[in-house]
């Protein structure tokens, strides 16, 4: 009977863990009936009394005991690995700012297996900093399919093999380093948050998802029927609604607002482009320019395209991090409603890349 027991004999004691789970019990015993002797959250430290195969006798700093099972805390390496990564990335820029669309623990690394700690709830603020695109976790028995149909093929009398076909498109997820309000830093999947972008400018998106939407300016309107008359000036850059993809964005748009109409107007426009985060945002003179307005501190951004002789952006099959080759930086200003690009006058464009067909459906694959 104590051989079939074996999660119950007791292990080393000491150390410390850490709850995982949104809330859980602590229990009297291991057992399908057991009464519950205390409530535990996400992050609470616990010390450790003896380990068993596969659940924890604790303590909680109120002295309360009980088993609770090893699924549902983090050790205290995986502690200290989440608490270094937010000390390591506690001063990276914002790439965008994000809301939590559902409760969700952050990764330790890109990846559905990988260590998770923090829980996140519904409508936390995130900042976004770094992607990274894996491919997507085979689901159980999807790799017998061909398998089958020659099953059924021989079944109905065919005794020849059927032609193998085509292998899909291999299916992508992408993953986001993001910091909340705490400053606590994990990886989660893209899906679980939105891109913190105003209404009245999302629903120009157009089908596109919006990667990021930066303030340029506010203009006074006291034609608007709302509190606030100062109304935002916004650059946006948007992707297509596919995961893997070796860019962080194919558009760029400037929405200024139209004083008379009191609405939103593209000011500027890109497409077909292969861009990379981060947009930076200041406030710039320009330095080609010869007039005394050019010499006025107005809004001004940067973005990064990839230059057409880079070669394939391929994903690190490791890390899943996106490292593009040869870029190409392009500056605008904001002169009242008209943006301007920065450039020295009779300087050569430079041969940008543009997505191919495949890439753009979310096909992996080498440019033709």
């Amino acid at each position: 009977m104590l051989s079939g027991c074996s999660h119950l004999r007791p292990g080393a004691a000491g150390g410390s863990v850490y709850v995982t789970a949104k809330q859980t019990y602590l229990r009297d015993r291991v057992a399908a009936v057991s009464n519950r002797t205390a409530t535990v959250e996400n992050g609470q430290r616990l010390d450790v009394l003896e380990h068993g195969r596969r659940f924890y006798r604790v303590k909680t700093e109120k002295g309360e005991m009980g088993w609770i099972d090893e699924k549902a805390v983090a050790t205290e390496q995986v502690f200290d690995a989440f608490v270094a990564l937010g000390k390591t990335h506690k001063n990276d820029p914002a790439v965008a700012s994000a809301v939590v669309r559902d409760e969700v623990n952050l990764h330790l690394r890109p990846g559905r297996a990988t260590e998770t700690f923090y829980r996140l709830a519904e409508g936390d603020k995130l900042q976004l900093i770094e992607r990274a695109t894996l491919p997507k976790p085979v689901a159980p028995g999807a790799a017998t399919v061909p398998i089958a149909a020659m099953g059924k093929a021989l079944k109905a009398g065919n005794t020849q093999a059927p032609e193998a076909a085509a292998p899909p498109p291999i299916a992508m997820e992408d993953w986001w380093l993001a910091r909340d309000a705490k400053g606590r830093a994990g990886w989660l999947l893209s899906h679980y948050v939105d891109v913190d972008a105003p209404d009245s400018v999302a629903k120009y998106s157009e089908g596109q998802r919006i990667v990021g939407a930066y303030v340029l300016a506010t203009v006074h309107d006291d034609g608007v029927d709302q509190d606030n008359k100062d109304i935002p000036i916004y650059l946006t850059v948007l992707s297509p609604y596919t995961a893997g993809l070796p860019y962080d964005f194919d558009q760029v748009r400037v929405f200024t607002w139209n004083l008379k109409m009191h609405r939103y107007e593209t000011a500027y426009r890109e497409k077909n482009i292969e861009g990379y985060l981060p947009v930076t945002i200041r406030m710039s003179a320009d330095p080609y320019g010869k007039s005394a307005n050019a010499q006025m501190a107005l809004p001004t951004f940067t973005y990064k395209v990839l230059a057409a002789d880079a070669g394939a952006v391929v994903p690190d099959a490791a890390t899943g991090m996106v490292t593009p080759g040869r870029t190409i930086e392009k500056t605008y200003r904001l002169e009242g409603n008209l943006v301007r690009r920065i450039a020295a006058a009779g300087s050569a464009p430079d041969n940008e890349a543009h997505p191919v067909a495949e890439v753009k459906k979310g096909k992996l694959g080498k440019k033709k």
